[in-house]
């Protein structure tokens, strides 16, 4: 099971530092409403291969459920080292934040994407940062592109969206840890605007088997995280704890419960058996005289 707080350190620390199928075509079948980031997501071991468009898609009303922002701020006091006029290193503290999203597998507490802006104090630039599971191919890197709000509503009807209206942009993987692998690019003025005006992103890896993974990302409460005050670490931290709780309780149910199953498909007699307390104790041998 990963732990949130050690990729949340891994984020963070890095803050501080083709081949790909039709972009709608994958979109269309693939679950559009990801559920927001402090619910629990439906059990899921990775992201399911992106079938044709014409396979099932998420039914419509799946997409209400990304209606609740999972989209949240968090800024931490850095201390950043950069080399002044003399040549010499400067060390500073600059506040960083990242406005992010990400959903998690409910059983395991995998972080099956993230996505980020990153900003840091003083600086114009912005980055994107994209985080998804192990096993994915490097080479290639990410493909991700900003769907308006009538083309992510499109996608949850199972309608096609025109490619030729997409402007995908290129990541490349620029760290791996325990958690997954990050890309990035620079955010320019116009990803933003679109991103604010945005219905979601499809961001789309290929994995070892060069099969493209589609992983969708809601971008409902992404203007108001953005330009809102960061949210209270402590409280969020503190969120986070409760949920990795349930998810530690969940595992220890199912644990117990493929036990019990277990149990019962054991032969009730002869060898192998489990022990038993119930039926009359095996008669003493009589004794001789």
């Amino acid at each position: 099971m990963i732990r949130l707080k050690e990729k949340g350190r891994y984020f963070m620390a890095h803050a501080r530092s083709s081949g790909f199928s039709s972009l709608s075509a994958l979109a269309a079948a693939l679950a559009v409403a990801a559920t927001p980031a402090l619910a629990q997501d439906k059990p899921a071991a990775a992201p399911a291969p992106a079938a044709p468009a014409a396979a099932a898609a998420a039914p419509a009303k799946d997409a209400a459920a990304a209606n609740k922002s999972a989209w949240v701020k968090l800024c931490e006091k850095t201390p950043l080292v950069k080399k002044g006029e003399d040549g010499k290193e400067v060390k500073e503290e600059k506040n960083i934040c990242l406005t992010h999203h990400e959903r998690l597998d409910g059983n395991s507490g995998m972080v099956l994407v993230s996505a980020a802006i990153r900003e840091v104090e003083g600086q114009d630039k912005k980055h994107i940062m994209v985080m998804v599971p192990l096993g994915m191919a490097l080479p290639p890197g990410l493909r991700a592109a900003v769907y308006t709000k009538d083309q992510w509503a499109k996608i949850a009807k199972n309608e096609k969206v025109d490619d030729k209206e997409l402007k995908p942009v290129d990541l490349k993987y620029s760290l791996c840890h325990a958690s997954g692998c990050t890309a990035e690019i620079d955010a320019d003025a116009g990803i933003i605007d679109q991103m604010k005006a945005g219905g979601g992103i499809m961001i789309v890896a290929m994995n070892a088997a060069a099969q493209p993974i589609g992983f969708p990302v809601p971008l409902d409460g992404f203007t108001d995280a953005f330009a809102g005050k960061p949210i209270d670490n402590a409280e969020y931290k503190k969120a986070r704890g409760q949920l990795m709780a349930q998810i530690r309780d969940r595992q220890k149910a199912a644990i117990e419960k493929f036990k019990a199953e277990q149990l019962k498909k054991l032969p009730t007699d002869g060898p192998g058996a489990p022990p038993t307390t119930t039926g009359a104790a095996p008669a003493k041998p009589a004794e001789k005289n």
